[in-house]
């Protein structure tokens, strides 16, 4: 089955040579790499189109949006497999990507792959643990039947990191106008169809955000919002117990590392994250009424 991977791009020139020459040394590579740049004000353009192989494809910066973007550079490709990556993240190693799709080459169930984020260098040691929590060593196929036991994380995909089958892709609508979460919907859509979504935990990425709680508010506001938003689709129990037991975990560490001033930030950025996620479901509420 033919590859193709797609990378939105902005402002990425200090990041984007690097992530290319990795995808061109993989074992598997891609038949095409398109890289979608909004309109970048660096030499990302000029760095990206030096690659034999890479097709470049300009957008304005307004007209970008998370499902849209990908959508189109979607239906631009040929692949039989499509795959994403974000200019952030940098394969861990060159059989990423033959990891990536080989769930997607065993199952003609299977609809879309994931695979895992391992903490860059300079995480924080909270954000290191909360890596770990969220993107374990231990890969899995998930179902409809998986959603009582799994909640929000049957639903789990990220285009950090993924691949779609093409045929499965088109048929369930792709991923729409979305500001946010466009892998989490077309995982929803994929079980909700009766397909299969699974996690490559060996096609592994390094990529990792150190967020200021400003940021990570208004990240989860958008998260919220979504969740909200797609309630109707993404039926399963509250994320809540999910996400305690990702507090529990850390907290329990950082306590047993001694290290407590990542725990007061970890505190912090919790909180952050909780108040952005109702605000944004608030939020998405009063746009119903």
């Amino acid at each position: 089955m033919s590859i193709s991977l797609v990378i939105p791009t902005l402002d990425a020139q200090a990041e984007i040579g690097e992530l290319l020459n990795r995808l061109l040394s993989q074992t598997c590579c891609p038949d095409e790499i398109i890289v979608v740049d909004s309109a970048s004000s660096d030499s990302t353009v000029e760095i990206a189109s030096s690659f034999d192989g890479v097709r470049v494809i300009e957008i304005d910066r307004s007209d970008f949006n998370h499902g849209l973007t990908r959508d189109m550079a979607f239906k631009e490709s040929f692949g039989d497999i499509v795959c994403f990556m974000t200019q952030d993240a940098v394969p861990a190693d060159e059989r990423y990507i033959e990891n990536l799709v080989e769930p997607i080459l065993a199952d003609s169930r299977v609809a879309i792959s994931s695979g895992r984020q391992l903490p860059k260098k300079d995480a924080r040691e909270f954000e290191r643990l909360v890596r770990e929590f969220n993107y374990g060593p231990t890969s899995n196929v998930r179902s409809k039947d998986d959603i009582p036991a799994m909640g929000i994380k049957a639903y789990f995909a990220t285009d950090v990191c993924s691949a779609y089958r093409r045929s499965s892709y088109f048929e369930l609508g792709g991923f729409g106008r979305t500001d946010m979460s466009e892998d989490m919907l077309m995982a929803a859509k994929a079980v909700g169809a009766g397909y299969l979504v699974a996690y490559a935990a060996d096609a592994c990425v390094y990529h990792s955000h150190n967020l200021t709680p400003v940021e990570q508010f208004h990240r989860n506001y958008a998260i919220g919002h979504f969740l909200e938003i797609n309630r109707e689709l993404i039926a399963c129990p509250s994320e809540i117990g999910e996400g305690g037991r990702l507090v529990k975990r850390v907290v329990k560490q950082l306590i047993e590392d001694r290290s407590f001033v990542e725990l007061g930030a970890f505190g912090i950025d919790c909180f952050a994250r909780f108040i952005g996620n109702r605000s944004g479901r608030r939020a998405a509420r009063k746009e119903r009424l």
